[in-house]
């Protein structure tokens, strides 16, 4: 007796009747190459288009021909226009397609990504902490590791924890195993470190946070982080606690009332209106497990609470939002030192910071693998413009900073110019000490990535 083969999940269809279809905006995604299986099994790469704000899960995967039209689909366009305007032999058809995909994706803004939004925004407002994301994973690959195959859910809650403190010690030794000074004499008021994943930034993790084993434990942190993907167009706090392997930092909650009556009510939801972009948002994460390993918990059994915020770049509008609309920084890093003055204790500012990103998969077409004088003088030229800003930090001169990365158009990408000077300008620091300054640059040479760990007084 034959069987009928399983129901194939149809393609999605273009819609003539909706308009968000036929003058279709794109949404923020980023392209990565996908090898697929072409013909006679050659390996050929397409083009894969993924939300960059990680909203939908899911990929389109089309011919990298369509990167010329991508640019069309910004809601002003209808597909006659986006066709006459490519050319190339585009067909109505193919774009239809595509057009379809995207929508089914949520890639597009149209009720599918509506949706898929509010669904985000509902499940991020009915908990009070935000669950881990990549600090579990990186706890899961330790356990995996250890155990040469892989964990159950079971091994990976029960081990996690123990296996991660374990890397986190290895690596504070490895780092301070040669420092003139492997500890701080106190807690600073602030503090720089980086947000790259800790496969590549575990150096200056382990330089800052494993020179404050034996310094006070502070009441409360606050995290100013850098918006990645996110929608707001200015200061985005978050109110929520974090969660990762270890446990939960509760929210300082005292701290973000405080915070927002030195706002007042208008600017108090500016801080707060794009609070989802905080979901997704790696540079606040990946500090919370270093703030639990090193400072523990106190006699209540609690971690530090925290607060957080992800910062825009002042050069762009000399610090006011980028529209208008958003919060600037003026009255955020007012309010901030009126509320934690207002709350009192050891407070530890958090500048979560990467500095430049250079090479092709930035835009540069200068490769950086290779020991060739131009590279050379590449690399060289990078890590000079990274020293000659880090010494404008070292010098207090954060306005200088900020007008000079304006000036050159930061020419190496420094993506967090605005947590930076948003610490500093809170703390308004007597000292700055750089303890250590390291890139990491992956073997192809496509991407260069610096940081710093950098400790700040009163």
């Amino acid at each position: 007796m034959s069987q009928t083969p399983p129901e194939q999940p149809a393609h999605p269809q273009f819609d003539p009747s909706a308009t968000h279809q036929q003058s279709p905006k794109l949404r923020n995604i980023r392209g990565v190459p996908v090898p697929v299986n072409g013909p006679e099994g050659k390996k050929i790469t397409m083009l894969g288009l993924a939300d960059a704000q990680q909203i939908s899960t899911k990929m389109v995967v089309t011919h990298p021909a369509f990167q010329s039209v991508l640019p069309m689909m910004d809601g002003s366009r209808d597909l006659d226009q986006i066709i006459s305007e490519v050319g190339k032999g585009l067909q109505r058809p193919m774009l239809e397609q595509l057009v379809a995909q995207l929508d089914d994706a949520g890639l597009i803004f149209g009720p599918n990504f509506d949706a898929l939004a509010k669904k985000m925004q509902d499940d991020f407002d009915a908990n009070d902490t935000l669950p881990p994301g990549s600090t579990a994973q990186m706890a899961d690959l330790l356990v995996a590791q250890s155990l040469g195959e892989e964990p159950t859910d079971e091994q990976k809650k029960e081990m996690g924890p123990q296996k991660l403190a374990e890397q986190m010690d290895a690596w504070i030794d490895d780092a301070l195993k040669d420092a003139e000074t492997p500890s701080l004499e106190a807690l600073p008021a602030g503090i720089i470190a980086p947000h790259l994943d800790y496969v590549r930034g575990w150096m200056n993790y382990a330089h800052i946070y494993g020179r404050m084993r034996v310094v006070d434990r502070p009441d409360r942190i606050v995290i100013l982080g850098t918006n990645h993907f996110g929608q707001s167009t200015g200061i985005c706090g978050c109110d929520k606690g974090f969660e990762t392997p270890f446990g939960v930092c509760e929210l300082d909650a005292q701290l973000l009332e405080s915070l927002g009556n030195a706002l007042g009510q208008d600017q108090s939801q500016q801080l707060l209106a794009n609070r989802f972009d905080h979901e997704n948002e790696h540079s606040i994460e990946l500090h919370i497990p270093w703030i639990q390993h090193v400072f523990g918990k106190d006699e209540n059994g609690n971690y530090p609470k925290v607060f957080a915020a992800l910062i825009h770049d002042p050069t762009v509008n000399n610090g006011e939002s980028y529209d208008g609309n958003g919060l600037g920084m003026d009255p955020f890093v007012e309010a901030l030192k009126s509320a934690i003055g207002e709350v009192g204790g050891k407070t530890l500012v958090v500048s979560s910071a990467d500095l430049s990103h250079v090479g092709p998969a930035f835009g540069d077409q200068q490769p950086l693998a290779g020991d060739d004088e131009q590279t050379l003088q590449f690399r060289s030229k990078v890590a000079q413009h990274d020293q000659e800003m880090l010494k404008l930090i070292a010098d207090r001169k954060v306005d200088d900073l900020i007008g000079n990365m304006a000036w050159q158009q930061n020419p190496t990408r420094w993506c967090s110019i605005g947590n930076i000077s948003a610490m500093m300008r809170t703390i308004n620091p007597s000292q700055v000490d750089i303890l250590n300054y390291a890139a990491t640059m992956d073997p192809q040479g496509t991407a260069f990535v610096s940081s710093a760990s950098v400790a700040v007084y009163t």
